[in-house]
C-alpha cells in the first residue's frame, strides 16, 4: 500500500514539476509581460526593399508602442523572417511561427503569392495573418484569419486604366509587360478589363517568371506591336525593365507602371531612364502632414532608403493590431484578435482602414510622376472625381 500511495505522490510530484517547468520556459503573456508577433516579409531577393521597410516599420511602431507601456501592460516582440518572396518558403516559416504558441498573429508577407500560400496553414492554426501589402482581390476571402490593408487590385487596376492611361496620359494603344504570379495576373486582368471599357487598345502583352534579370524578348516583343505607352506590372524587376527599354534604344515610349509606388530605390536604379516615369499609389508623402514626414525622417534613418507607400502600411498593421486587442475584454487569444480586428477601425499614416466583409480595404489613389530625378504629386485623389 505504501509503495502505491508513494507511485502516487512521485507521479503528482513529477507533473506539477513538468508544469512549473513549463511555465518557466514558455511563459503566457500576461506572466511574461510580452506579446510576440511574427512578421514574414522578403529580405532578401528582387523585393529586398520591401522587405527590409517591413521590419524597419514594424520596429518602429514596436518601439514606439512600448515606450508608451506597450499593449494592455504587456512589451511587444516580433519575430522577422526572411521569406525571399517565394512562396514555399513563406508557408514553410508560416509554419514554424504558427507552431510557436507565443506567436499570437503574423504580419506579412508581401506579395500576394506569398500570403495565398500562408492562408491554409494560418487558417488551420486560427491565427490572424495581416498583410500589409496583399492585394489580389482572392486573398483576403480566403480565410476568416486572413486581412489586408492595401486595397485591392480590382480597384486600382480600374482606376490606372481610366485615369492614367486614358485621362492623364492620353494612350492611345499600350502594351503591358508583368509578372507572372498571383499579383501579376490579377493586375493584368483587372487593368485590361477596364481598358476595354475605356477603348485602350492593347496591342502587345508580355510575361516573365519571378527571378528574370534578362527582358530582351518580352521588349522585344511589345516594341514590335509599337504601343505608344509601355505599362509594366512588378515591384522588385521594375529597374531592370525600364533600364533595358531605354538602353535598347527605344526612348520615345511613354513609360508607367503598377505596382512599386514612388520609390526612391527605382529612380536610383534607373537614373535619367525613369525620366516621366508614371505610377499609382494609395498614398504620397506631403510635406504638410507632420506625422507622415516624421516617420519618413525616422524611417531613412534607420533604412538608409526612403520609404514608398509599404513601410507605411506595414507601420499602420502592427499599430492596428494593437487597436484590436485593446478591444479584448479578458483572455487574449488567437481567435480573439481576428475576431476584434475583423470590426476594428483604425486611421493610421496612410489613411482610414475599415475592413470590407472579406477582410480587405478600399483605397482611393493618386498619381505620381518622375520629374527631374524626383518624385512628385501629379495628380491627388480627387483627380477621379473631377471633369
Amino acid at each position: 500500500m505504501k509503495v502505491k500511495v508513494f507511485s502516487l505522490v512521485l507521479v503528482i510530484a513529477m507533473l506539477l514539476g513538468a508544469v512549473a517547468c513549463t511555465a518557466g520556459t514558455t511563459a503566457t503573456p500576461a506572466e511574461s509581460k510580452t506579446i510576440t508577433f511574427g512578421v514574414l516579409a522578403p529580405l532578401t531577393g528582387t523585393n529586398a526593399e520591401y522587405g527590409k521597410g517591413f521590419q524597419v516599420a514594424t520596429q518602429m511602431a514596436a518601439d514606439e508602442i512600448n515606450a508608451k507601456g506597450g499593449v494592455k501592460g504587456m512589451q511587444i516582440k516580433l519575430i522577422v523572417m526572411d521569406s525571399k518572396g517565394d512562396p514555399k518558403e513563406s508557408s514553410d516559416l508560416a509554419r514554424q511561427l504558427v507552431e510557436n504558441k507565443e506567436v499570437m498573429a503574423i504580419i506579412g508577407d508581401f506579395t500576394s503569392s506569398a500570403s495565398m500560400a500562408d492562408v491554409p496553414i494560418i487558417d488551420e492554426a486560427k491565427i490572424t495573418l495581416l498583410s500589409p501589402t496583399a492585394s489580389n482581390p482572392s486573398y483576403a476571402s480566403m480565410s476568416d484569419y486572413a486581412f489586408s490593408i492595401m486595397g485591392r487590385q480590382s480597384d486600382e487596376g480600374p482606376f490606372f486604366s481610366t485615369y492614367i492611361l486614358g485621362k492623364y496620359m492620353q494612350a492611345k494603344k499600350v502594351g503591358i509587360i508583368y509578372i507572372n504570379s498571383d499579383w501579376g495576373l490579377s493586375s493584368f486582368k483587372a487593368v485590361t478589363d477596364q481598358m476595354k471599357v475605356d477603348g485602350i487598345e492593347l496591342v502587345a502583352e508580355a510575361n516573365y517568371v519571378a527571378g528574370e534579370t534578362d527582358f530582351t524578348s518580352v521588349i522585344t516583343k511589345v516594341k514590335a506591336a509599337n504601343p505608344d505607352t509601355v505599362l509594366i506590372l512588378d515591384q522588385g524587376a521594375v529597374a531592370q525593365v525600364v533600364n533595358q527599354i531605354r538602353t535598347s534604344g527605344w526612348t520615345d515610349v511613354k513609360l508607367a507602371t503598377l505596382g512599386p509606388g514612388a520609390s526612391q530605390q527605382l529612380i536610383d536604379l534607373t537614373k535619367g531612364n525613369s525620366e516621366g516615369l508614371i505610377t499609382s499609389t494609395p498614398f504620397f508623402f506631403n510635406d504638410s502632414d507632420a506625422p507622415a514626414m516624421a516617420f519618413k525622417k525616422a524611417f531613412a534613418e534607420k533604412a538608409g532608403f526612403e520609404p514608398t507607400v509599404h513601410p507605411v502600411v506595414a507601420y499602420d498593421a502592427l499599430y492596428l493590431l494593437v487597436a484590436a486587442i485593446n478591444k479584448i475584454d479578458g483572455t487574449i487569444t488567437r481567435e480573439e484578435i481576428a475576431k476584434q480586428l475583423a470590426t476594428t477601425e483604425y486611421t493610421g499614416l496612410a489613411g482610414p482602414i475599415k475592413f470590407q466583409p472579406a477582410g480587405d480595404v478600399s483605397r482611393k489613389y493618386v498619381i505620381g510622376q518622375v520629374k527631374d530625378g524626383k518624385w512628385f504629386l501629379a495628380a491627388g485623389y480627387d483627380y477621379s472625381t473631377s471633369k
